[in-house]
């Protein structure tokens, strides 16, 4: 896998009305649903500490679903990172008659049970964001790449600073979500021969920004003196480190990466406390989704452009956001706007890098 409390309540009344207007709506559908009852589409989202899934999955999916499906009916859930909490929400909405299960898993291994419950009843099943084993589609970015490019950024930002030796501080992700593993495998494969050296390393249960600063505070009296960057998994784990940084008197900051884009996290990035996040672009996640989910619901095979592990899968490319293309990335995309970026807290950093509302 931060947005300003206004956004997030605007963005939650928004969708909580165009879900409500997906339940029972006349057909505009053009994918073969046909005029008999309605196809229910469940949407099974794992946690809401990373800000991305109930501020741009959960509306962009229901978007593109009514877009797909003008008569389909949305189930929606979050597991709040609980995995039997999640398998409880699968099992019910089989109960109220999915035809298709979307899920975005907070246990990879867990969600097999929930897999398997669903074919068991002829239910298919889209693994979306993180992958599942005998899904019937996959739908994400490419996660390896995430994790190199998250270090590969790191690194050359060092170099360009000079540095071609010191520690590294590395927080990965959770433990029990598949993409982290990706994540922190991509990170070794350029961090392990760039040169410096990973003094220590953390896998953060549940992505949790507490539980990433308490461990980054806890580490710093062992490796304060050569600390030269931080590879942070993503944007919340990036700011617990950030915190204990501070907090813990280093100056000037090391280098920070991230992931997901987060507007605390562009914010970080304006005002350099955060070296750099990664861009996700989520709509064409949660469109090929809608689609592919539709089109199973329907009997047929979603669009795919590769395989994993036998997996029909469609996936996309991450790109690396920094300072200098800021402008290029989540303000091109629509995802933020100069005035949601530059605060009156930010707006002497915006304009130092060229940012400026109109």
């Amino acid at each position: 896998m931060s947005f300003s409390a206004t956004r997030l309540v605007g963005l939650g009344i928004a969708v909580s009305a165009l879900a409500v207007s997906l339940v029972g709506c006349g057909s505009n559908d053009d994918s073969g649903s046909g005029s008999g009852s309605a196809k229910k589409i469940a949407l099974l989202l794992p946690e809401s500490k990373t800000t991305r899934y109930e501020a741009l999955d959960r509306p962009l999916f229901t978007e593109a679903l009514k877009a797909a499906c003008g008569n389909c009916e949305l189930i929606y859930s979050n597991a709040d990172q609980d995995a039997s909490k999640q398998q409880q929400q699968a099992e019910a909405a089989l109960t109220q008659g999915a035809n298709v299960l979307v899920l975005d898993p907070v246990d990879g291994k867990a969600a097999a049970a929930v897999v398997s419950s669903a074919k068991g009843q002829n239910v298919p099943v889209v693994a979306y964001d993180r992958f599942i084993e005998n899904a019937n589609y996959y739908v994400s970015f490419e996660n390896e790449a995430v994790g190199k490019l998250q270090a590969q950024t790191l690194v050359d930002d060092l170099k360009a600073a000079g540095k071609t030796s010191g520690n590294i501080a590395m927080i990965n992700g959770s433990p029990t979500d598949p993409n982290a593993a990706d994540f922190k495998k991509g990170a070794h494969s350029v961090l392990d021969s760039s040169g410096f050296k990973i003094a220590a390393e953390f896998d953060t249960p549940d992505w949790s920004p507490d539980k990433a600063q308490a461990w980054m505070e806890g580490q710093l009296s062992a490796i304060k003196n050569g600390l030269v960057g931080v590879y942070a998994a993503n944007d919340g784990t990036a700011g617990g480190a950030i915190a204990a940084l501070k907090g813990g008197g280093v100056k000037p900051l090391p280098p920070v990466t991230g992931q997901d884009s987060e507007l605390a996290a562009i914010q970080r990035i304006v005002a350099g406390d955060q070296a750099m996040t990664i861009y996700k672009a989520v709509k064409p996640q949660a469109e090929a989704a809608a689609k592919g989910a539709v089109a199973l619901a329907n009997g047929g095979k979603p669009e795919s452009t590769t395989e994993k592990s036998g997996v029909p899968s469609t996936i996309l490319d991450p790109v690396a956001v920094t300072k200098d293309n800021i402008k290029d990335t989540v303000i091109k995309d629509n995802i933020y706007k100069v005035s949601d970026i530059c605060t009156a807290s930010f707006a002497a950093a915006c304009a130092a890098a060229g940012l400026s509302s109109n």
